[in-house]
Formats: C-alpha cells, structure tokens, sequence
C-alpha cells in the first residue's frame, strides 16, 4: 500500500510511520513523478488545478483521498471517479485560524484600522477616526449584532469570541436550533434577520446551492450601516451586486478574504470600492491538527472502518 504525501504543509511522517504503508512525498504543483502513479492512497493541500487533474488521469489504484481542505471541491472537480474513491475533507482542521482572521477584520471594520493605515502611509494624522463615530455606525462588537450565515465548525469556534467581546450573535443554518449556545435559524428568516444585522460574516462552502447566496436582493435589505464578512467561498457573494451597494452607501464595507475569481484580477471592481479590505485568502492557510488527522483515517482505512470526514 503507498501513501502520497503533500510537502505543501508540515506533518508528522513519523507519527505516520507505524503502519504498513509506504510512504512518499510529492511537489503539488507538479506532475504525479513515473514510479508513483501506482499509489493507493493520497493526501492534498494546496493542489494546483494540473496537479489534480493529472492525478485524477493517470492515479488509477487511488481507493482514498484525503484533502485537508475543509471544503475540498479542487479535488472533486478534477475528474477523479468518487464512485471507486472515498474522499474525506480537512473539516475541524481550519476552525481556530479562520476564526481568529474573522476575529480580525470584524475588529478592522469596527475600528477602521485599514483606513488609519491609509493615512500612516501619507503621513497625515486623521482626526475624524479620534473616536467622534456616527452614533449608529457600527464601531465597536460591544452589543453589536452579528449573524453568521454557515453556522458549521468554524462558526461554532468564532462565536463564543464574538460573545466574550459583548456582541450579540445569531446563526443561519440549513436547519435551525441552538448549537453551542447560540439561536440559529434556518435560511427562511433572512428577509427578517438581514434588516437588523450590524455585521454579516458569511462562512458558506462553495457550492451550487449557495452560488450567490448574497445576491442584490438580500443586500438592499441590510442597513446602511452593516458591514458584510466573507471568509467562506467567494462564490457565494454576487460581487457585482456588493459593489453596487458599496458604491451607492447601501451598506457600509466589506471585508473580504475569498473571491469568485482567485487571484482577485485586476480589472475586479472590488479594489477601487469604497470601504473594501481584501484579504487574499489567507484566513486558512494553516490545518491545524493534519498528521493526527491523517493518521486515524489512515488507522480506520486498514481497519476497514468509517472514515472521518467522509463526503
């Protein structure tokens, strides 16, 4: 039995070393080499496009896939035959880094850190950000209203730090009921949650079903002083639509660390919108917990038991 290995993130070959697998590493943005087109088992993180599709052609023994991604849809859109293949997702692995990046630009967008940072860079001492805030702008999470939209693992990580800090915090889910202490509600309630949200932090996976999930209909419906979040898939955001509402002082700002289209282009009208912070993807960027991860699959494989994670 042969397992691949990503040199894209740091593990634990050790930790991995007691079972009866041969173990090898592999460059990600390059083809799978010659004498390992014959493994059986297969870990990703940060696979380039070519690199999984020329896996998914010529990695013919592959029986599992493990990504650790928590939303692995690089690889399930590179043509491997998920009939034959169990593909299991890095879900728990990005809760604490996404959480803390959130964390972050909610504060940015409360504090206005980034414009302060604008006027460092011009050497100008800005006296409106000295504290003399509108009184409803949203400039403190002191009794702010948040709503997660994607109330998963991530969510249930970020809100107990939103609540620590005075913010009052809702869910949105696909079901409704109180997770971790916090009222979630299902997608039918936006039209009367949207209205009084202060901040909306979007951690959606990407898929068909939430393509646009933000869309210019439930935009008009947040106040003008809202700000929108998104450390989820950049699809589901209608940029098009945000800007819109940016530019026309419908909502407030944006923060935003996913995108449509990755890298953000150029040409992308998000740069020059007022009140936008771009992030560049970077909330993730750091499984943690990956070989332990790695390793009881790896033991549950062997053993012919349910993976964790499974798709």
């Amino acid at each position: 039995m042969k397992l691949l290995y990503p040199t894209s993130v740091p593990l634990n070959i050790e930790s991995l070393q007691g079972f009866s697998v041969a173990l090898y590493p592999y460059d990600v943005k390059s083809p799978i080499p010659e004498e390992h087109v014959d493994a059986d088992l297969l870990v990703t993180w940060s696979n380039s496009t070519d690199n999984l599709k020329d896996a998914a052609q010529r990695l013919k023994n592959l029986k599992w896939i493990q990504s650790l991604a928590a939303g692995p849809n690089d690889v399930l859109n590179a043509g491997f035959d998920t009939s034959k293949i169990t593909v299991t997702t890095g879900v728990g692995l990005h809760d604490h880094p996404v959480a803390e990046h959130a964390l972050g630009l909610l504060l940015s967008c409360a504090r206005r850190f980034f414009e302060m940072r604008d006027y460092q860079l011009q050497s100008k001492w800005p006296q409106h950000l000295g504290g003399s805030f509108p009184r409803n702008d949203f400039t403190t999470l002191r009794n702010a209203r948040v709503l997660i939209w994607g109330f998963g693992s991530i969510a249930k990580t970020l809100a107990p730090y939103l609540t620590m800090l005075g913010a009052q915090v809702k869910g949105i889910a696909r079901s409704a009921g109180v997770r971790e202490g916090v009222e979630v509600f299902a997608e039918d309630k936006l039209p009367e949650l949207l209205p009084e949200t202060d901040a909306l932090v979007m951690i959606l996976p990407g898929s068909e079903s939430t393509q646009n999930a933000l869309n210019a209909e439930r935009i008009k419906l947040l106040h003008k002083q809202a700000w929108v979040v998104n450390v989820g898939r950049g699809v589901s955001v209608d940029e098009d639509a945000l800007v819109d509402a940016l530019e026309k002082g419908e909502i407030a700002g944006a923060a935003l660390d996913v995108f449509q289209t990755e890298p953000l282009p150029e040409s992308s009208r998000l740069w020059k919108a007022p009140n936008v912070i771009i992030s560049p993807h970077a909330a993730g960027g750091r499984p943690e917990g990956s070989t332990e991860l790695i390793a009881e699959n790896l033991r549950r494989f062997l053993a012919s038991q349910p993976l964790k994670n499974t798709i």
